[in-house]
């Protein structure tokens, strides 16, 4: 089975989906990128999409899947390159795409990722007004 390759861009990683995404290489994906992740301490994913032509259900809910687990393993997901018959059928499959933050092209979205990198963090239970 063909696998997407997903590159290491210092705290993220960055995805370039140029197939026609079927099925099983999505859940293939889903799962490389999950252990990639957690093997880098990635704290950023960029997909790009742009060689998308179609988005069915499925792969919808696998873009949705993938920003669900990333969150949960501290990593915040952005998707670009989406055409704008890509984002008509999402939509008209009621996929709103739950936590994928969104940009035109790579250079905006990896922006995107070093800004959310550079914010400081604020630790559990700390006060701002006490």
């Amino acid at each position: 089975m063909d696998r997407i390759p997903i590159l290491k861009l210092g705290s993220a990683l960055l995805v370039t989906i140029q197939v026609d995404m079927h099925d099983r290489l999505a859940t293939a994906l889903q799962e490389d990128l999950t252990e990639k992740i957690v093997a880098t301490h990635a704290k950023g994913v960029l997909i790009d999409i742009s060689a998308l032509e179609i988005v069915d259900s499925f792969i919808g809910r696998m873009l949705d899947h993938i920003a669900a687990i990333s969150r949960m393993l501290d990593a915040e997901t952005v998707v670009v390159g989406m055409r704008p018959a890509v984002a008509i059928t999402l939509v008209e499959l009621g996929l709103s795409l739950t936590g994928v933050r969104t940009a035109l092209d790579v250079e905006r979205g990896m922006e995107m990722i070093r800004r959310r990198l550079e914010e400081p963090e604020v630790a559990d239970g700390d006060d701002a007004g006490a």
